[in-house]
């Protein structure tokens, strides 16, 4: 078949735009991991030699390396507010990345166009990056076995309108029963299913299908003319039939209780002071304060504080923190990397030892290590970086009640948001969208309009006690911000203990 170019396969997609049906994709469901074996050779003409000659003319100029990544992405949105659904709308993304690595030094090209000369043009922008001879060229490529970590047995693009229409209706018809304060919803759908092809000079040959979904709600109430705006969110690399009736429900209590509960709330003493953790979502603090300084290229460069750290004592021996790509569904969860590394779990501290940073090929190279299949980017437009997946603290060996029993006064988090972060320092803030006082081992009063800061390294450094309780957080609306790209990522941890972070509330 010979390549097709992306303004014939985006024309021909607008017509399944145009149906209804938001029906984008052929349908291909053929492999274990739901990646159809040679889809891109299939219906755009990506041959093996072709491959081998966009690699050889990256590599023209004496590079060390290069890859090749193709992306074929269709997203499709549902969005209802005032009880209308007021944008439906789909985006495909269709493409390939040619990247040359020279020592430590890139150089990128990219093209919409799968066509054999438009990918010479852009491997030939990627070779720049180098000035010598020849590279040895391309040696013949070897498909890698992949785990299965989020099948689909029906691609979201073979979901019809009419199927998902009625979730986002249902989830603005529950948050309003569930309450007469609640005097605004809005409810939105997203799902994703994108395609990638990973094909490398050092004959790594890769093919995936990664997922990607969440249902949020987020409702406004309002109580003697004072209003409220809290929401949630149900997602990660799952089916369409994740989204039940019963997962719904639960959405809208969620939503709807996380509003409600904010009229009564306080604000607490500012000052310093004992903070606990609940489980589950709070495990973004840990990836925002202390998971990014742990990607290897902020310690290559010397900007993190965790650069001089390898094999030293970074938090109490209970402590244990791990960065996965293994489990499963999860926003994170990746059967292979954006380098072609298969997906892999990677202990970062281990028994309050600092084992590991988080690598991309770049960085294991600059390390004399292994890559830990941690090199991800937004799209095949964007360049690799070593990222996290889903990041998670071990479960200690504490009761949830014992931990919030230590604390005399001081405050237990639910939830944060609207966090800033310094990566060098390691310095936070962060709002606190749900939590509350805790006052003689007691949970008492919601709080509301409460910052909490401190320094990531300090906190890992300041964990007194760990619950038994470990969750993960079962959103998959957010995405992980770096270097100007998102990813989707996971996160969580058990009910933690911190002996004392800053928090701005009033005077005391």
């Amino acid at each position: 078949m010979q390549a097709v170019s992306r303004r014939s396969f985006l024309k021909t997609s607008a017509l399944g735009l145009a149906s209804g049906a938001l029906i984008l994709d052929g349908g291909w469901l053929s492999h274990a991991n739901g990646a159809a074996m040679d889809y891109f050779a299939a219906e755009f003409g990506i041959s093996d030699g072709l491959c081998e000659k966009v690699l050889a003319k990256a590599l023209a100029r004496g590079g060390d390396f290069a890859d090749l990544f193709f992306e074929h992405t269709i997203s499709n949105y549902l969005i209802l507010e005032d009880g209308k659904v007021n944008r439906a709308y789909g985006e495909v993304a269709l493409g390939v990345g040619i990247r040359t690595v020279k020592g430590d030094q890139v150089g990128y090209g990219y093209t919409q166009e799968l066509e054999e000369k438009s990918m010479l043009a852009a491997a030939a922008t990627a070779a720049t990056i180098a000035d010598g001879t020849t590279a040895t060229p391309p040696v013949k490529f070897s498909r890698i076995s992949l785990a299965d970590r989020y099948p689909l047995k029906k691609l979201y693009s073979a979901v019809p309108l009419s199927d998902k229409l009625p979730l986002v209706q249902s989830a603005n018809d529950k948050c309003f029963a569930l309450s007469g304060e609640i005097i605004k919803v809005n409810a939105t759908l997203n799902d994703q299913q994108k395609r990638i092809l990973i094909v490398t000079s050092d004959g790594v040959k890769a093919e995936d299908l990664q997922p990607n979904s969440f249902l949020a709600a987020s409702v406004t109430a309002e109580r003697n003319g004072r209003r409220e705006r809290a929401g949630y969110n149900f997602g990660g690399r799952r089916e369409f039939s994740f989204y039940s009736p019963a997962l719904v429900d639960e959405l809208c209590k969620e939503a709807v209780g996380r509003v409600l509960v904010l009229f009564d709330a306080v604000k607490p003493p500012a000052g310093e002071m004992p903070v606990v953790f609940g489980p589950g979502v709070t495990g973004i603090l840990l990836h925002e304060a202390i998971g990014h300084g742990m990607e290897a290229d902020f310690n290559r460069k010397k900007i993190s504080t965790f650069a001089t750290m390898i094999g030293k004592k970074v938090a109490e021996p209970f402590v244990n923190i791990v960065d996965d790509a293994t489990n499963e569904r999860l926003p994170g969860s990746l059967n292979v990397d954006d380098e072609g590394t298969p997906g892999q779990k990677t202990l970062l501290v281990e028994n309050g030892i600092l084992t590991s940073y988080l690598h991309d090929k770049i960085s294991a190279r600059h390390y004399r290590v292994n890559s830990t299949g941690s090199g991800r980017r937004q799209s095949y437009e964007h360049f690799v970086q070593p990222r996290m997946r889903n990041t998670y603290m071990l479960a200690g060996p504490a009761s949830p009640e014992e931990v919030i029993g230590s604390v005399q006064k001081g405050i237990y988090i639910k939830d944060v948001s609207n966090g800033q972060v310094k990566i060098g320092e390691g310095d936070f803030a962060f709002y606190v969208s749900q939590g509350q006082m805790i006052e003689d081992g007691k949970l008492t009063a919601p709080i509301k309009d409460v910052n909490i800061m401190g320094n990531g390294p300090k906190m890992l450094a300041n964990i007194t006690m760990l619950a038994n309780d470990l969750q993960m957080n079962r959103g998959g609306a957010g995405m992980c911000g770096k270097g100007g790209q998102g990813v989707p990522v996971g996160f969580g941890q058990p009910t933690c203990r911190v002996q004392s972070l800053t928090v701005g509330g009033t005077q005391a």
